[in-house]
């Protein structure tokens, strides 16, 4: 049995549904890891660590990253960014599922401006979605500047917020990928710009301590860093 179908139902259905998303508008290729950060298994406190990565790349994307992560029966992860070539103007599509048998604590998703805020387009078309209903919202992190106002995190309540987070962050993937294909390369002058605000997100994101505390006791700081600055946010 695969790593996925043994994780929480929602996890597993997100993984699925992004993966089938991408397929649906890109032709994927594999984007080279590191083959030691493929399938990943070590211990945390007695307990059983996986971790599964799949990387794709795909015009206008460099980078497209999928991991799954599963420590002892507690504990299900799933993380996943994707990567623009820095040529074009495009925000940064991320998204993080954390729970276990007890359901899920947290689900995020967003698209991540370089410039500061979303352009008019993809701000206006969020703007006209429907309002969210959820029982128990969460507060971004100290670090969590690097956000949009458009921001879905939640630790959902009940199935039907389950879905309606699932049908709202599915949505924002399938308009994300269709502005990507529409997209155009900005012009030289702006490709500083454009990465270092990727390198920005990069370097907030990696100010995750929940992140950074699990591998650096699973595997050592030096195996930690690597990872994140490897294989979760390389800067390009």
């Amino acid at each position: 049995m695969s790593l996925r179908q043994q994780q929480h139902p929602l996890i597993r259905e997100w993984a699925t549904r992004i993966e089938s998303i991408w397929r649906e508008y890109f032709v994927l290729s594999d984007f080279s890891l590191p083959p030691e950060f493929g399938h990943v298994e070590g211990r945390l406190e007695g307990e059983f660590l996986v971790i599964e990565n799949v990387c794709y790349q795909a015009p206008p994307f460099r980078k497209l990253h999928l991991e799954l992560a599963t420590v002892g029966t507690g504990l299900d992860i799933l993380h996943c960014v994707m990567f623009p070539e820095p040529k074009f103007d495009l925000p940064l599509f991320g998204t993080d599922l954390v729970g276990g048998p007890r359901g899920i604590s947290a689900a995020i998703a967003d698209l991540s401006p370089v410039k500061g805020k979303l352009s008019p387009t993809y701000q206006q078309h969020f703007s006209h979605l429907p309002p969210l209903q959820f029982s128990e919202p969460r507060p971004l992190p100290k670090w969590g500047t690097i956000f949009s106002d458009f921001c879905v995190f939640i630790r959902p309540q009940t199935p039907e917020e389950e879905t309606q987070f699932l049908d709202r962050v599915s949505a924002y993937l399938h308009w994300h990928c269709q502005q990507a294909i529409a997209a155009q390369p900005v012009l030289p002058s702006e490709v500083d710009v454009v990465l270092a605000g990727q390198r920005r997100y990069c370097q907030q994101q990696q100010q995750n301590d929940k992140t950074r505390r699990i591998l650096e006791k699973a595997f050592g700081t030096e195996w930690a860093d690597r990872y994140m600055t490897t294989v979760l946010f390389d800067c390009p």
